[in-house]
């Protein structure tokens, strides 16, 4: 069976992450976990490592793309699979990746995304998501995927401040074929509930484009925080 190595970046999700690894332990096939931490200090690596499931915990500098790409050089399988810590894999997750990796075409994806409640706001959200990935656009919460060796061929995610996710998106789309896997994969939609969707969406669009036309990502990481602070995360 392929092995399929899980990476999850942390900081401070003492409250989050034992829940999470007690759902991915529960996954049917060949799956290793590898934590990433960033510098917690709320006894989320002491957890990690004392986990039944017995992850792979390592450490580096803080910050997404760092964290993620010190997992990617910790893990052993042959895909992997970038796992945001308030994001819930479907449980046919390894099935799913597994056939779509038996084609030698395609180099990676995503899931399909379903934010979580049954409120209006969550399911037009996921429809905006459903909306851009045609369009090949779609990002960390939507559970990128990649061969191994295409993420080494890729040179892994760019240290960037923000939008390291859709920057490797963009060169993965560019180096060959990707697939969105049916999923879902289910993520929270608390950080944008107080935004509404109107300024959610304009507000994504917004930042992808100032980075797409050279704005520097230090400067628009400084408009991530003020969804935060407005959404309570």
């Amino acid at each position: 069976m392929t092995l399929v190595s899980i990476v999850i970046p942390v900081l401070n999700e003492a409250a989050a992450l034992p829940s999470l690894l007690d759902r991915l332990a529960e996954l049917d096939g060949r799956f290793e976990v590898v934590v990433a931490d960033g510098g917690s200090a709320d006894g989320t690596v002491a957890l990690a490592a004392a986990h039944p499931s017995k992850p792979h915990v390592v450490r580096a500098p803080r910050g997404r793309a760092r964290q993620l790409n010190a997992g990617a050089g910790a893990a052993s399988g042959a895909a992997l699979l970038f796992l945001h810590a308030d994001t819930i894999l479907p449980a046919d997750a390894y099935r799913s990746l597994t056939g779509a990796l038996s084609d030698d075409a395609v180099l990676g994806g995503n899931f399909q995304l379903r934010f979580d409640g049954a409120d209006r706001f969550s399911r037009m959200l996921g429809a905006w998501c459903a909306i851009q990935r045609r369009a090949g656009i779609y990002y960390g919460d939507s559970v990128i995927w990649l061969r191994a060796t295409a993420f080494e061929r890729l040179g892994g995610f760019r240290e960037l401040a923000v939008m390291e996710d859709y920057e490797l998106v963009r060169r993965l789309e560019r180096a060959g074929g990707t697939t969105c896997l049916p999923g879902p994969a289910v993520t929270s939609a608390r950080r944008w509930q107080r935004l509404g969707l109107p300024r959610t969406i304009a507000s994504w669009v917004l930042i992808r484009w100032l980075f797409i036309a050279g704005a520097s990502p230090a400067r628009l990481a400084r408009l991530y925080p003020h969804v935060r602070e407005e959404a309570h995360v």
